[in-house]
């Protein structure tokens, strides 16, 4: 028997975790609360574009993974690894998953086991929230007898060069002896591991990424709503200083921000600011209000395009390209396309959409999935581009439609308006 890892989580952080972990050797036991998705699990079927469904079929005939939504199958981990969501709740981080999880761990840890906590959330999460859970549901302390870290999760869906494995993985322990395990455990994983100093270095590190990218979109989303009110083409003004090899980094702009990550992971840096040192984080907020205002401004220059064709809304038909909150994935998690999607259907709009990505159920109510066929393409008063995946043919978008709204710079022509 190889060392037993006990994953909990198999979304879009933890399969790719329990897969990789099989390959590398460990006996993983795949934990989910989602009867659904373990039953798809066991059946060979992946919900999850990083996983191939080869992939999870090879996990399967090693004998060295399973997934369960049992927690006695965790009893005998050496290393369990924390991989579940963490929203936000009218405003405030919900830490009830975290909180499950350590809960129905804590009874199977034992003398020399690591937990390891990879969901997003506020500095200080791993050792005021999740350590006193542990130790009170196993009797157990830690550093004296378990070994407890944070390693903030770095996948990007879709994202076919930067992978797990050669993505540079943040660790972190809460003393010396748990940095050491944390860190021997990802070097099996990952092929850099990037130690740090405490586990709120880790859980401000992750933070900070996110935050970064969410202030910077919402830079070029706003500079993208007074470069057309001057007349300016704002992609133009972006490809162009995109040329400066240094001290300057390509953000564009789109119809909000989506998944996981940018909508919710930068309000819990500010929640905790807030909460801990009574300040307002303004870049936060700031970029907070931009973003979620992003398929409102979509919807409305839309209406003022339809309009100069003497049509309205309501009535007309129009095809959405791409629902997922980013491009060649099917995460529809806080996308602003289901947004933009819902905002048109309340208009009275006849409102179709595309994306081979996302599966049918995820759609709201009353909005049609189709092809885009030229015989869709043709029928549509309005096509919008809001997420754009590859293997959508623009070429084919831009000579089929009568009018095109382009969020994401795809098409060109006569009959496309871009953002």
């Amino acid at each position: 028997m190889g060392e037993k890892l006990v994953v909990i989580g198999q979304g879009y952080v933890g399969l790719p975790l329990a897969m990789r972990a099989v390959e590398v050797g460990f006996d993983v036991v795949g934990i989910d609360v989602d009867e659904w998705r373990v039953k798809r699990l066991g059946a060979g079927e992946s919900y999850v574009e990083d996983v191939g469904e080869d992939e999870l079929a090879a996990a399967h005939s090693s004998g060295r993974y399973c997934a369960s939504t049992d927690y006695a199958d965790a009893e005998g981990f050496d290393v369990c690894v924390i991989t579940v969501p963490t929203p936000l709740r009218e405003g405030v981080p919900d830490l009830r998953h975290v909180g499950s999880a350590a809960e129905a761990i804590a009874p199977a840890l034992r003398h020399g086991a690591t937990v390891v906590l990879e969901s997003t959330t506020y500095p200080g999460t791993t050792e005021e929230y999740l350590r006193p859970l542990l130790e009170d549901g196993s009797g157990l302390r830690t550093p004296e007898d378990f070994f407890l870290g944070y390693s903030p999760e770095r996948i990007d869906p879709g994202n076919a060069r930067w992978r797990l494995d050669n993505t540079p993985k943040v660790v972190s322990g809460i003393d010396a002896a748990s940095l050491e395990k944390v860190e021997a455990f990802y070097s099996r994983i990952v092929r850099e591991v990037v130690p740090v100093s405490s586990p709120q270095v880790a859980e401000l590190c992750k933070l900070l990424e996110n935050t970064f990218r969410h202030v910077n979109i919402a830079l070029v989303n706003e500079l993208s709503i007074f470069a057309q009110q001057l007349g300016i083409d704002v992609w133009e003004a972006i490809d162009a200083a995109s040329t400066k090899p240094f001290g300057y980094m390509r953000f564009t702009p789109g119809p909000g921000v989506g998944g996981h990550c940018l909508p919710i992971d930068p309000s819990y840096l500010s929640w905790k600011v807030k909460r801990s040192l009574g300040h307002n984080f303004r870049f936060v907020e700031l970029a907070n209000d931009i973003n979620d205002h992003m398929p409102d401004h979509v919807v409305s220059r839309l209406s003022l395009a339809l309009n100069r064709w003497y049509k309205p809304i309501k009535g007309s038909r129009i095809l959405l390209l791409g629902l997922s909150y980013k491009k060649n994935a099917g995460d529809c998690r806080e996308s602003p396309a289901i947004e933009v999607a819902k905002a048109l259907r309340k208009l009275g709009a006849d409102v179709r959409a595309a994306d081979s990505h996302v599966d049918d159920f995820l759609l709201p109510a009353g909005i049609e999935l189709v092809e885009p066929t030229i015989e869709e393409l043709a029928a549509a008063d309005a096509v919008v581009v809001l997420t754009d995946h590859d293997h959508i043919d623009y070429d084919l978008v831009q000579r089929a439609s009568a009018f095109v709204f382009d969020t994401r710079n795809r098409c060109h022509g006569p009959n496309v308006e871009s953002l």
